[in-house]
């Protein structure tokens, strides 16, 4: 007897999509920029095209309505048989009268993507992006920072309080739940319930695939398997070269403490349970797919 929650056709939403288009709302240091070589890699192969926001544009933490549908307007003359990636919260295309898309991301234990991006901002590379973009150098103490230092001494940057606003920390990368919940207010504050609740619903009703490259041989199965217009044959492009590869890899980041690590984890506790929600569904993916052999 079939077990109801392994019913491949219960956890595939691609579908549903009435539009082929895909979009790769990327969470900020979660390997996207692996999945964005192999995308485009694939869009020879399957025969799609693709395309990102520019490396200029910010991350799109909070939009309004306006801007929301200004943002679909501009993806809408992209056209069919296209994918496209950038920075940017979930929105709900159909609140916008627009049909909604293949929505794909990746996640990735929090506190390690937390303690990426602190290194990430301090790379020369980009601190000379952010100067483009800014025409500002950020000060000599901000670059010479270390992430021990600064969780135990309680900088700023490192305090990670529930319930904190944008306005309230410096820290906004720290949300991953943030780009699956949307630009509602209930979105904003870190670590909340509200937040964990809304991003659960919409990779529960919206997102075909959430994968992780901590699970690379799950993500791709899943990936090719679910989303064969776009993915078919990613698994062996993969290991056939982009394996032996790592993209966008950060020398500078030096090796955390686990009790700093620890000290971060507790204040992360519904960012966890959003990471790993999103993990078992994606096993859950992977393991109805024997359904389908």
């Amino acid at each position: 007897m079939e077990l109801e929650w392994l019913n491949p056709k219960l956890l595939n939403n691609t579908p549903f999509a009435r539009r082929d288009f895909l979009f790769f709302n990327r969470v900020p240091k979660v390997g996207s920029e692996q999945l964005i070589e192999l995308m485009r890699q694939l869009s020879e192969i399957n025969d799609f095209s693709i395309s990102r926001a520019p490396f200029s544009h910010p991350i799109h933490y909070h939009m309004g309505e306006v801007a929301q549908g200004e943002l679909l307007n501009v993806l809408d003359d992209l056209g069919e048989a296209h994918a496209y990636s950038m920075h940017v919260n979930y929105i709900n295309f159909r609140q916008h009268g627009m049909t909604q898309p293949i929505y794909i991301n990746m996640v990735r234990d929090p506190v390690e993507r937390v303690i990426s991006w602190f290194y990430y901002r301090r790379t020369p590379w980009s601190v000379v992006q952010n100067y483009r973009v800014t025409k500002k150098f950020l000060s000599t103490q901000f670059y010479k920072k270390d992430f021990h230092d600064c969780v135990l001494s309680k900088d700023t940057e490192c305090v990670y309080e529930q319930g904190a606003s944008f306005t309230q920390t410096e820290a906004l990368h720290i949300r991953q739940t943030l780009f699956f919940c949307g630009h509602d207010p209930v979105c904003e504050p870190f670590n909340s319930y509200g937040a964990l609740q809304r991003a659960k619903e919409n990779v529960e009703h919206d997102y075909a695939v959430v994968g992780s490259w901590e699970d690379v041989n799950v993500t791709l199965k899943v990936l090719e398997n679910y989303i064969p217009k776009y993915f078919r044959g990613v698994t062996q492009l993969y290991y056939d070269g982009l394996a032996k590869e790592k993209r966008n890899n950060n020398t500078w980041k030096p090796k955390i403490r686990e009790e700093v690590k620890e000290i971060v984890r507790k204040n992360f506790t519904r960012e966890y349970e959003f990471y790993h929600f999103c993990k078992q569904r994606l096993y859950r993916q992977y393991l109805a797919l024997n359904n389908l052999e």
